[in-house]
């Protein structure tokens, strides 16, 4: 490629990975950039921090400008230019500038294509209306902050409960608007199983952010009379509606793949620009990266369109590599991805139980809530984690956490683990750092290895949080069983009154915590017996039912059911017990 030339269509992640690692390859190669936006790299994960204002200096956004990369890797950047076809029998691109509507051909050896994906606007009646946005680049942003101030803007309505969706509810609810999420599927951030999911829920709401589930929006109106909304009514298909002074649409992306289609390259069935495992597409002397492409599934081996910077950045590295003579292969993608909503991080790696079905491969899972550090040590907070690994051989498969502190060092270590090919045996022997201010002696990690070892182990069965049904009446019946009598108290109104056990299926439901625990919340229709007076109280229980075993995180229970299971009975421990439960069913 020496004095030839590479022309790279988009910038941000791929684009200007791909251009600097090009020009470390190739000095004496010709490089150009062309970028339709203002801006060629910029960190658009921090937009929704500039709404907000934690970040302060919108040049803080600014990772390289035309100039900057001009003087260090003699790149010919051109901005506000945009790309607007492809001719591969010639080898050149026709180029519209967008500031004088000059077009013009320009050749190229090698093209790579990094163009991104588009914010999704489905064709709802009142979609682009004013007071409507869209969160892609720094002008997007700058228009939705000129707009509260313009009107005063004091309601916000974000549709869609992804990555930029919660960001932005957490941003602009900072700003002290009263915000809303509307998302149409029953959980916010699809990346995780739905009782992950709920412990997000559960803290927008504890952070007044009203949120509408399973409601999709019908139409985006003016408002009608009595109405105040300086943007739109967002009318939900149940028939809410919801006065927005501005409107935010997180609706998901779509890959931008005009330029590739019009030029006859291979797309794949979701839509994205089909590559192979060097990031070619149909044509060898076209690259493409970034948002627009379709990648492997690092677990599944499905295909997929996984919209990540950090995937992003490493394709256009393995691109230039490839263009110049350097093999180097793209091994999928994992999904790793980490989202902070107010006091509460959301990490998730790999696999999720959908997917896993999707692909049909077979695993378990396992919750567990261990502590962000050594729980003697001040500060301590629980996290909510679930590992997905395979039932023969241990592979881990996926990893997901919630919660307010250590999330995403945990997360970190599962993600090498997963790309590592590690089983639950590997984790639990993992050498982690341990101050008491950091971890344990035990790292959570290390922890969700040893549970899982019990359970391939055949140690101990598992039950999970949806095979408890959710509570379906207001009083709440509170049973006890001594010496063979069981009562219930009414919680609603304090009548003691005969009942029976638990009849959501044929087990037994037994909670094993201290009483204190139990006074605060229990699930409807268990039995309690605390776990020290197990083996006093054993002829209480059937032999000829299985028992579920609950306690509050998992750990007591385990040891409930290693000592049942000893004693001839057949037994399963809730995994993730009360803590699980009660958050994924909202109670």
């Amino acid at each position: 490629m020496s004095n030839k030339c590479l022309v790279i269509v988009g910038g941000v992640a791929g684009g200007a990975s791909a251009a600097a690692r090009a020009r470390r390859l190739c000095e004496q190669c010709e490089i150009i950039v062309f970028e339709r936006g203002p801006h060629v790299s910029f960190a658009n994960c921090g937009l929704p921090y500039f709404v907000g204002g934690e970040i302060v200096e919108q040049d803080s956004l600014l990772l390289q400008t035309p100039e900057t990369l001009r003087a260090r890797f003699n790149l010919d950047v051109r901005v506000n230019t945009e790309v607007v076809a492809i001719d591969r029998a010639t080898q050149s691109v026709k180029v519209r500038d967008l500031a004088t509507g000059r077009e013009y051909d320009q050749t190229y050896d090698v093209l790579v294509l990094s163009t991104g994906a588009s914010p999704l606007k489905p064709p709802i009646p009142g979609i682009d209306r004013a007071g409507h946005f869209t969160v892609r680049n720094i002008p997007d942003v700058e228009r939705i902050m000129a707009w509260i101030k313009d009107c005063q803007a004091c309601r916000a309505v974000v549709v869609g409960g992804g990555y930029i969706g919660l960001e932005m509810a957490e941003q602009l609810k900072r700003r002290g608007l009263g915000v809303t999420v509307v998302e149409a599927l029953p959980q916010v951030m699809a990346p995780l199983d739905a009782e992950m999911a709920a412990w997000l829920h559960a803290e927008l709401k504890a952070n007044g952010v009203s949120l509408h589930l399973e409601d999709g929006v019908a139409a985006f109106e003016a408002p009608k009379s009595g109405e105040s909304a300086r943007a739109s009514v967002v009318v939900l298909k149940s028939g809410k509606r919801i006065e927005a002074d501005t409107v935010v649409l997180g609706l998901g992306v779509k890959p931008e793949t005009s330029l590739a289609k019009n030029a006859s390259l291979e797309l794949g069935a979701l839509g994205g620009i089909r590559v192979n495992e060097h990031l070619q597409t149909s044509d060898p002397k076209v690259y493409a990266v970034g948002d627009a492409v379709e990648v492997r599934d690092g677990v599944t081996g499905a295909w997929g369109i996984i919209p990540l910077a950090g995937p992003a950045n490493r394709q256009g590295r393995i691109a230039a590599d490839n263009i110049f003579g350097r093999p180097s292969h793209y091994e999928g993608t994992q999904g790793t991805a980490i989202l902070r909503l107010f006091k509460l991080t959301a990490g998730c790696t790999g696999a999720n139980e959908k997917s896993l079905r999707k692909a049909g491969i077979p695993f378990q899972a396992l919750h567990l809530h261990p502590g962000s550090h050594a729980g003697y040590y001040p500060g301590a907070e629980p996290i909510a984690m679930k590992i997905l690994f395979a039932p023969d051989t241990g592979r881990l498969l996926g990893a997901q956490a919630v919660g307010a502190e250590g999330v995403d060092k945990r997360i970190d270590v599962f993600a090498t683990a997963l790309k590592g090919g590690m089983t639950v045996h590997d984790l639990s022997e993992l050498e982690l750092a341990y101050a008491p201010p950091f971890g344990s002696a035990k790292d959570p990690v290390n922890m969700a290895g040893v549970a899982a070892q019990n359970v391939l182990a055949g140690d101990v069965a598992l039950a999970q949080w949806n095979e408890i049904p959710a509570p379906t009446i207001a009083g709440r019946a509170h049973h006890s069983v001594r010496a063979g009598t069981e009562t219930a108290t009414d919680g609603a109104h304090g009548v003691t009154r005969p009942t029976s056990e638990f009849s959501g299926g044929d087990f037994l439901l037994l909670d094993v915590r201290r009483p204190d625990e139990r006074a605060k919340g229990f699930i409807p229709g268990s039995i309690h017996i605390p776990l020290d007076e197990i083996r006093a109280r054993m002829n209480e229980l059937p032999r000829d039912r299985e028992i579920i075993v609950h306690c509050q995180s998992g750990q007591r229970s385990y040891f409930a059911c290693r000592i049942l299971a000893q004693h001839g009975f057949r037994v399963r421990n809730l995994t993730g017990s009360y803590r699980t439960w009660k958050t994924a069913v909202g109670v």
